[in-house]
């Protein structure tokens, strides 16, 4: 009966988990972009820009108020600052990976999370998989074995990656605390450091913010580049069981591993035949899953009270 109840729920996240990991999976074109910006500069100005748009969002929703109780809650404000502490470390060593041109062992990093993000679920949250989504993350398990085999010189960028973004959607499934108001705690915790360091580089003339027009419209930019599709994550991982919400981060490293290929960088025959596995994989994970809705709908047309709809806050 729970499976059926949580149905409802799980629809209502998966758009916004498959507009978050297409926005994610788009960042290398905009990274690439920014190639002349180096990677402590983009990630500093990416929290102050954030910190600014979230101000706005905060204003324009009226959640002003809510943020202030956010910021008093000593529990919650504990786990934003280990999940700040994640993505900051996430930020910095993809936007290291992609201008370094390691898109593909960066999108490596991102193949391997969901297998971690399911692990997570089953061991620390309980959740329970069924036989054929054991199956698809079995076949997704070896094509990432075979990728991680084909790219060793990268593989401390990979597991870097998908470590720490695995953490951070753990944390921000189980803090209690609203998609808006834990990404504006999170860039609060932030932004003294990254102030400081703006404020390093302008003493020192070094700042690429400001010497053209191009670069620092991409860079103000980037507070909507990063908040938006962090919002959109936050409320898919309230509303989406943990294995779910891993297997759907797919389609960021698959549109990544594309973009890789396409600015030039090599792909192995070990990585192609991974790339079909882990494909193979989400094909039966997504068969599997389509199926079971179908079947928990056509029981709620039975019983309408049966399905219930997650708050968002």
């Amino acid at each position: 009966m729970t499976e059926i109840k949580a149905h409802a729920v799980e629809g209502s996240g998966l758009p916004f988990g498959i507009a978050a990991y297409g926005m994610w999976g788009l960042l290398p074109i905009y990274f690439k972009l920014l190639s002349d910006v180096e990677p402590l500069e983009l990630v500093s100005s990416r929290v102050l820009f954030s910190l600014i748009f979230m101000g706005v969002v905060l204003t324009a929703t009226g959640a002003l108020r809510e943020f202030g109780r956010t910021l008093r809650h000593r529990a919650t404000m504990i786990a934003m600052t280990g999940s700040a502490t994640l993505i900051a470390i996430n930020w910095l060593t993809y936007i290291w990976a992609v201008n370094g041109g390691h898109v593909v062992g960066a999108s490596l990093g991102y193949f391997l999370n969901p297998l971690i993000n399911v692990l997570l679920g089953v061991l620390v949250l309980k959740e329970k998989l069924r036989r054929a989504q054991m199956a698809a993350i079995f076949v997704a398990a070896l094509g990432v074995i075979v990728m991680a085999a084909s790219a060793l010189q990268t593989l401390w960028v990979s597991l870097v990656l998908a470590l720490s973004f695995a953490f951070y959607g753990l944390i921000r499934k189980t803090a209690d605390v609203g998609p808006r108001q834990g990404l504006a705690a999170e860039t609060l915790i932030l932004t003294p450091i990254a102030g400081c360091y703006m404020i390093w580089l302008a003493s020192n003339s070094t700042m690429t913010f400001g010497i053209d027009a191009g670069t620092s419209t991409l860079l103000a930019l980037s507070g909507i580049i990063t908040s938006v599709p962090l919002l959109l994550f936050a409320t898919a991982a309230r509303r989406l069981p943990l294995t779910t919400l891993g297997l759907l981060q797919y389609i960021a490293p698959t549109l990544q591993f594309i973009i890789g290929i396409l600015y030039g960088e090599t792909l192995s025959g070990g990585q192609m035949v991974s790339f079909g596995l882990i494909w193979a994989g989400l094909v039966l994970f997504t068969v599997d899953s389509v199926g079971n809705l179908r079947r928990a709908r056509a029981i709620d047309l039975q019983n309408p009270t049966s399905s219930v709809t997650a708050p968002i806050r």
